[in-house]
């Protein structure tokens, strides 16, 4: 584990909410699980590209394990009456040396407010200091709130492995180094 494991940062979003971007921790689950209730059967269909609507043991398990060297994963909570709330959450997952892929959702009622953009930047950052050099993404061509955040974000299509999906590339090396908090 690295010291990403215990990453915190605090943001605004477009509108002015606060809201926290940090690691998620192993004490999470149920507010992981509490988040996915809050997400519509369409909004799992286009994280998982699957009708999702329970997780095994095991994937709980994938889910939830995190080492954060090659499994990254970034919450983004919300104040909710005085308790923190996950709203979204987003990670990255080493496929290969030096190349992950990257995957978000955010529960429904936070969607178009740039939390899956503000955790992607964050995930960014941390992917340049775990010295990766690409993040990939797999996105439904139907998904064009989520492809324009990776557009904004500096990826590219790629040619395609799955005709289904669109797939998407992000070159860490030979660009400015990102300023997670910019918008």
């Amino acid at each position: 584990m690295t010291d990403a494991a215990s990453y915190m940062r605090h943001e605004q979003l477009r509108d002015g909410t606060p809201v926290e971007i940090r690691a998620l921790r192993p004490d999470d689950e149920v507010g992981m699980l509490a988040a996915l209730d809050q997400t519509s059967a369409q909004s799992r269909r286009r994280r998982f590209f699957i009708p999702k609507q329970h997780f095994s043991d095991r994937e709980r398990d994938f889910f939830m394990e995190i080492d954060f060297v090659h499994h990254a994963a970034l919450v983004a909570c919300v104040d909710d009456a005085g308790r923190s709330s996950i709203v979204g959450g987003g990670r990255y997952v080493v496929a290969e040396p030096g190349r992950a892929e990257m995957a978000f959702m955010v529960i429904d009622a936070w969607q178009g407010r740039g939390i899956g953009a503000t955790i992607a930047r964050h995930l960014i950052v941390l992917a340049r200091k775990a010295g990766l050099t690409e993040l990939t993404a797999e996105v439904l061509p139907e998904n064009t709130a989520m492809r324009r955040v990776f557009n904004r974000l500096g990826f590219v299509t790629a040619p395609k492995r799955d005709p289904e999906t669109i797939h998407l590339v992000l070159n860490l090396t030979g660009l400015p180094q990102p300023d997670a908090a910019s918008h």
